[in-house]
């Protein structure tokens, strides 16, 4: 289980919600978005390098393991600089061949957890190209996370799940770990269980869920669960 917030507001906003997700005994690594791509300029688009130093505060307050998004070299960098222990590739940016390629290219020499999330259109070869990508650089392991694809069609989830392209991957690399981020997929805190069961029964081996100690006062609304509905 990861798990933190959408994205990191405020030192005290993150360290409060690493506390109450240690104290769950169920969470294994916290997340928190420090960059954060958006669709149009002016949205908020992260709290930027600061963030880092709270996560590492979070770390040594809880022991718990942390995790961002990266998605430039600097990025990468940075986050090694700060100590973090995992890394994951949005789904923007696999969807692009040179962004990763940079991001592998700053990552040789290390060998650190790094997972790829599911390009935004469902397109299994970007996914596994970006995988293989990561994976030339050095890099042994490897997880993918399926959160989902954009879809013109409207229904009750933010991001199609598509669950056979994800049964589709699991059959291509057996031996890969594949998480589900239902709080992408979902959009709504109310389908969150049900996404991570459909998850768990096709046998993934992990979850990463967006938390936040107030959802309704987010500086990023694509928050899908707060602490108590999250493991209730």
């Amino acid at each position: 289980m990861i798990a933190g917030p959408c994205s990191a507001e405020t030192e005290d906003q993150l360290v409060a919600t690493a506390h109450l997700l240690k104290a769950t005994g169920r969470v294994t690594a916290l997340r928190a978005g420090i960059w954060k791509p958006r669709t149009r300029p002016g949205e908020f688009e992260g709290i930027g390098s600061i963030g880092l130093e709270w996560l590492k505060r979070a770390k040594a307050e809880t022991g718990l393991p942390t995790a961002v998004e990266v998605a430039t070299a600097k990025h990468v960098e940075e986050a090694l600089a700060a100590g973090v222990d995992i890394l994951w590739v949005g789904a923007r940016s696999t969807a692009n061949p040179f962004t990763v390629q940079e991001i592998a290219d700053a990552l040789k020499g290390v060998d650190i957890p790094v997972m790829v999330k599911n390009p935004v259109n469902p397109d299994i070869s970007l996914w596994i190209g970006a995988l293989e990508r990561i994976n030339n650089a050095g890099i042994t392991k490897l997880a993918a996370i399926h959160r989902g694809f954009s879809s013109y069609e409207k229904s009750a989830f933010r991001n199609e799940p598509m669950w056979d392209i994800a049964i589709h991957m699991k059959t291509l690399a057996p031996h890969l770990p594949l998480i589900c981020d239902p709080s992408h997929i979902s959009g709504n805190r109310d389908l969150i269980g049900y996404v991570s069961q459909k998850a768990l029964d096709l046998d993934m081996q992990g979850l990463m869920i967006e938390s936040h100690i107030d959802p309704s006062v987010a500086l990023d609304r694509c928050q899908t669960t707060s602490y108590p509905s999250c493991f209730g």
